[in-house]
């Protein structure tokens, strides 16, 4: 049987196609490692899919994918890059220069992405560049390859006449040099954030002036299937819109402080930042992307400086005193804005500056060198991570990232309780179940949870003990369970008296509100 020599060019254009983009890929890599990985075109494109991207999508895929949505990002454009990469070698077999175009069009594109990022410069265009060019001039030698003359007294139709063996060496070689330029550029890669690297194993956290005191005995209840009170480093959730973490060099940090109301503008650097007092208090983080009954809430130690003191000794004041800037907009080296009320953070709380988690330098995925916390509000408009600015202006005056992507500007914690055990579906032997979990209203602290079962009455159940007002409790109330299937709701009462409300509403713009609850099949009594 004759294969269809129609179908054969396709294929051999196709795998021109992405052989070129695989090799313009792979010099984007050499030349993102000289400027720095964030002008990768992949992760250029990437953060600019991140930016306009729908909410009502990107909370799909945090609630869809968690920590892996970028990952899952990241082969999405692989894949769009792959079909486009195998059109434009297609192309190419027929009108050569329109198939280059095409190939080195996403160069254009890379470059575009990059250059529009808040944070970045002219050089962050060249890696997309080099790809469009090395694409561009790979697929022209593979087609030109492939489009020999056919043979004289060919039948009618033949394909074009191909050196299998000597395109197939063409492929293999260019790949192998693909290979060691992505190789390479990662190992250069490697060696440019060495220097953050190193700092970060350098730096030792400074005993707190002001510690916190130990956890209270009894705040960890030690339930099988809750999380520990203090949550490890490691298991900390991540919800940010940085697609390669950012490895900040802590010797060269610096920190501006400046905008309306600032007497005194300052700059400090790391060492000149740990010479304030410096402050442990333990805080819970949520997200505003978690669900009801979501994992986007973790607890830690924090270790950093007042940032209340920091702004008056700036000279500024909060809007109640007279002062002129109700925000405080705070800037990332990835170009995150996160937009705070100066208020909420000169009112007393533990707002900080935060340098420790959990007795370490802060992890590069959490922020390292400085972040922000802010006890009682949502992490999108407090909790700016890898910090380098922090400017003074009005709510009125400017809309930070989120917000321009309708949220609220304002958010507060709401009151939440989740179950955490046992699990949706689980199936408990009948008797005594322990059902348990957490609840949080950071700022106001929580004062009772309830439990009850298919809607029958509240029972009150048992509370770890209290962390002050900004961490969450655990909960666990024992059960009878019958057999049989049975929900079990979860609610709590902030430490201000008010009941979470059970009233159903999504994420988008200012945080979930609702009633956890799981579904269990108690297995028959034996």
């Amino acid at each position: 049987m004759t294969a269809d020599p129609g179908r054969r060019r396709r294929l051999l254009g196709a795998l021109c196609g992405v052989v070129a983009a695989a090799a313009g890929l792979a010099v984007a890599e050499l030349a993102a490692a000289a400027a720095r990985p964030e002008s990768s075109p992949v992760t250029a494109v990437g953060a600019a899919a991140v930016d306009i991207t729908p909410t009502a999508v990107r909370e799909w895929a945090i609630r869809q994918f968690g920590a892996a949505d970028k990952l899952v990002l990241t082969l999405g454009i692989l894949a769009v890059l792959a079909a486009v990469a195998a059109g434009a070698g297609m192309l190419a077999l027929r009108r050569l220069p329109a198939g280059m175009a095409l190939a080195g069009g996403f160069g254009l594109l890379g470059a575009a992405a990059a250059l529009a990022r808040p944070e970045a410069a002219w050089r962050d265009a060249l890696p997309a560049l080099a790809a469009g060019v090395t694409a561009a001039g790979v697929l022209w030698l593979l087609v030109t390859a492939v489009r020999r003359p056919r043979p004289a007294g060919s039948p009618p139709g033949a394909a074009w006449a191909v050196d299998r063996r000597g395109f197939g060496r063409l492929v293999a070689a260019t790949l192998a040099v693909s290979a060691g330029a992505a190789l390479a550029g990662r190992r250069l890669g490697a060696y440019g954030s060495a220097g953050a690297t190193a700092s970060r194993a350098r730096f030792r956290l400074p005993p707190a002036t002001v510690p916190a005191p130990p956890v209270p005995a009894g705040a960890d209840l030690r339930v099988p299937g809750v999380p520990p009170f203090l949550t490890p480093n490691r298991d900390f959730y991540r919800v940010d819109t940085a697609l390669v973490v950012p490895r900040v060099d802590a010797d060269a940090w610096r920190l501006h402080i400046h905008g309306e109301g600032v007497d005194r503008p300052l700059t400090l650097d790391l060492r000149e930042l740990l010479a304030r007092p410096l402050v442990e208090h333990d805080i819970t983080l949520t997200c505003v992307s978690n669900e009801v009954g979501g994992p986007y809430a973790g607890n830690a130690r924090w270790l950093g400086v007042r940032l209340a003191d920091l702004l008056r000794e700036a000279g500024v004041r909060p809007p109640s005193a007279g002062g002129p800037a109700d925000q405080l907009v705070a800037h990332s080296v990835d170009g995150m804005t996160i937009g705070t009320p100066v208020e909420t953070v000169m009112d007393g709380r533990a707002a900080l500056l935060a340098v420790g988690m959990n007795g370490e330098p802060l992890p590069f995925a959490h922020g390292f060198p400085v972040r922000m916390v802010v006890p009682g509000l949502y992490g999108y408009v407090s909790a700016c991570k890898w910090l380098s600015e922090l400017r003074l202006t009005t709510f009125a005056a400017y809309d930070a990232y989120r917000v321009r992507r309708a949220w609220a500007a304002r958010a507060p914690v709401k009151t939440q309780s989740r179950i955490d055990t046992p699990r949706p579906f689980a199936a408990p032997a009948p008797g005594r179940v322990a059902v348990a979990g957490v609840a949080w209203a950071q700022h106001r602290g929580i004062g009772r949870v309830e439990v009850r079962v298919d809607g029958g009455p509240w029972q009150e159940a048992r509370l770890g003990a209290a962390d002050g007002a900004d961490t969450w409790r655990q909960w666990v109330w024992v059960w009878e369970a019958t057999s049989g299937s049975h929900t079990v709701e979860v609610r709590a009462t902030d430490g201000t008296g008010a009941v979470q409300t059970a009233e159903r509403s999504g994420t988008v713009p200012d945080g979930a509100t609702g009633l956890h609850a799981v579904t269990v099949r108690v297995a028959p009594g034996s």
